[in-house]
């Protein structure tokens, strides 16, 4: 499938817009943690883990270590069996050592409020980035997780192999004015109607624009 052209990208965002809840004061995204360090602890630990598997290890860890210099005080053993729940425990806690080091030693102990500042954190990969930054700094980035990845990929606001790939296409493609809201309106819209196994393109409304329903589905 190719993707959409510029004016339909627009259309798909003002359908969207109209049709799917946008972001509220109180959204703290799906990490909903207190403060930018532990946001990006999350966020390591949230790869490749349910989210209720992820929630239980940073509970657990979180009662060890709030603050870089916690964390960099405990052995790394220590560190893995308090997140084990998340799987890939002893990388990630091998990460978190690393993280927690690089925050002590290069930034003061705060974390970067940029894309590339954080993507040169250990552990931190471009969906982390743009998760801390939209719901941690309150930035205008739409972060691509895997409902977001599919919806684009399927409508043809994009065509990428991967996450990242998705994500930078997103960044040159979707309107300025639709970067705040983005992220929102497509991963409901992937929840509700765009659904990974059934989609429910009987009911869609962005149906007529839709490449995977012009080429898959109505064909």
């Amino acid at each position: 499938m190719d993707r959409l052209d510029e004016a339909s990208v627009e259309e798909v965002f003002r359908r969207l817009q109209r049709h799917m809840p946008g972001r509220t004061p109180t959204a703290k995204g799906p990490k909903d943690q207190a403060d930018p360090f532990r946001a990006v602890v999350a966020c390591i630990l949230s790869a490749q883990s349910l989210d209720r598997n992820t929630a239980l290890a940073a509970d657990q860890l979180f009662a060890k270590a709030r603050t870089p210099d916690d964390l960099l005080a405990l052995p790394e053993r220590e560190i893995a069996e308090a997140i084990r729940p998340c799987g890939l425990y002893n990388i990630k806690a091998r990460n978190l050592k690393r993280l927690a080091a690089a925050l002590v030693g290069e930034h003061g102990r705060t974390v970067p409020r940029t894309r590339e500042g954080l993507m040169a954190l250990p552990g931190v990969g471009r969906k982390c980035a743009d998760i801390v930054m939209a719901f941690t700094f309150d930035a205008d980035v739409i972060a691509v997780d895997t409902h977001v990845n599919r919806v684009c990929n399927r409508l043809g606001l994009t065509q990428a192999r991967s996450a990242d790939a998705t994500a930078e296409q997103l960044e040159a493609r979707a309107p300025r004015w639709a970067l705040r809201d983005g992220h929102f309106w497509l991963i409901q819209f992937g929840k509700a109607v765009c659904l990974s196994r059934r989609p429910r393109c009987e009911n869609c409304f962005l149906a007529d624009l839709c490449l995977f329903y012009s080429a898959v589905v109505r064909d």
